[in-house]
């Protein structure tokens, strides 16, 4: 019929096409469900609306940055740990409400940070150790989808060694509004559970989260009744006063050697009067009573940073238990993607639990390689061998954790040379 009209009524054409676009024009048609390229492609032409939300189209527009003022319009803004941040509550909120994408979610949000050192190690396997370690923190961030920043720049040129983490920390506050926990995690530490993610909810009336025992610090006053090197810290007003407070006792302050006599004369095993940030956080928790310690939570119940020297020996059996658990669950052993881990990790703790203390022990969160020094290479009261087995064995046995999704795993733990392709059947 179509064919019969063109063929017999061409003067009607030009009409009737001209009257079929106005009906399409103007008639309600429902409206597509995705934008075309065109629209794409003018949406991100377009200027961000003043709250960084979505466009007419639906058209996800929010990596702008709106043209409303924020904190990082000030002049007076600093980085630095030297010049102190007020209202930092009030200035990441309102970053936030005009970044809604960001604000979803952001109270679970988290960012990785590590560091070493500018220079090149003194120890010959130094920089190979650091980049494994560097990469372990790499696959843990992007296994539990964290953002990671690993620096190696001195953020304050007097604030070195143990010191050098916290003008770090406070520059990432700043730097990510976006993230209401910052991670720190020191270089020679080790994710040896690489499913495992702290605990957030736990943490929901506290600000600082550190490894330790509170008969240790309280009861024996002792330096080592927390570990600095892993915590976790609140982006938050709070945060920013206690980071002023702790970085006080550092050595970019005229007090410096004064604060080593007062922590040495306060916490009974510490034997050299040097102020160190381990100290310095025992020493806060035992005079800041209601200022600081009821914001700080003493976690022990899972190893957020685990002594090696009492671990890595244990890291076979570990090995063989998971695999003996994982064989019996079916699902298991189905080959699956990297990004769809999570789903089978559950499976294996709900069988870690059905198995109940035959098991096994569970994996460490974080093994942590204090007083071994890779990168130096000095480590008063433990041998090469000790430090360096130990930090291969821990790092090829979270290493097998991310193999096994790419179809092959180190049988050997103290072989980093040696792979072997996984069966159809075996667990991943």
């Amino acid at each position: 019929m179509a064919k019969t009209i063109v063929q017999t009524k061409p003067i009607f054409i030009g009409g009737a096409t001209v009257a079929l676009l106005m009906v399409w024009t103007l008639w309600p048609w429902p409206r597509p469900l995705f934008p075309t390229m065109f629209q794409v492609t003018k949406s991100k032409l377009t200027p961000a609306t003043p709250n960084c939300t979505t466009d007419a189209h639906g058209v996800n527009i929010c990596h702008d940055d709106p043209l409303n003022p924020t904190f990082y319009d000030d002049p007076n803004l600093s980085y630095t740990i030297e010049i102190p941040i007020k209202d930092w509550d009030v200035k990441r909120r309102d970053w936030l409400e005009h970044h809604p994408s960001y604000a979803a979610g952001a109270g679970d949000r988290v960012v990785v940070l590590s560091g070493s050192q500018p220079w090149p190690c003194k120890n010959p396997i130094g920089d190979h150790l650091l980049l494994r370690l560097f990469k372990n923190k790499v696959d843990y961030c992007r296994i539990n989808g964290y953002d990671l920043f690993y620096n190696n720049a001195m953020l304050h040129p007097k604030m070195a060694s143990y010191w050098a983490k916290i003008p770090i920390v406070r520059a990432a506050m700043v730097a990510h509004p976006e993230a209401e926990w910052i991670f720190w995690v020191d270089s020679d530490a080790v994710f040896t559970d690489m499913d495992f993610k702290p605990p957030l909810e736990r943490y929901k009336n506290h600000n600082l989260v550190v490894d330790g025992w509170p008969n240790l610090i309280y009861e024996k006053k002792s330096w080592i009744g927390v570990n600095a090197g892993v915590f976790l810290i609140r982006n938050c007003q709070w945060s920013m006063d206690f980071l002023e407070v702790w970085a006080g006792m550092g050595p970019q302050t005229p007090n410096y050697e004064k604060w080593g006599q007062i922590l040495t004369s306060t916490l009974k095993d510490k034997m050299y009067p040097v102020s160190d940030d381990q100290s310095a956080l025992v020493y806060l928790l035992l005079k800041g009573k209601y200022k600081w310690r009821k914001k700080i939570y003493i976690e022990n119940k899972y190893t957020l940073s685990g002594y090696w020297a009492g671990i890595v020996d244990s890291l076979t059996k570990m090995e063989e238990s998971y695999l003996r658990r994982a064989k019996g669950v079916r699902e298991l052993r189905r080959p699956h993607a990297e990004v769809v881990r999570e789903y089978y990790a559950a499976a294996v703790r709900e069988a870690i639990v059905k198995e109940g203390d035959g098991g096994g022990a569970p994996r460490p969160f974080i093994t942590h390689f204090t007083g071994c020094q890779p990168c130096s290479g000095n480590h008063p009261g433990y041998t090469d061998e000790a430090c360096w087995n130990g930090i291969e064995k821990a790092i090829n046995f979270a290493d097998n954790q991310v193999l096994r999704n790419y179809g092959f795993a180190r049988p050997d733990l103290l072989n980093s040379s040696s792979l072997s392709p996984l069966s159809f059947d075996f667990p991943s």
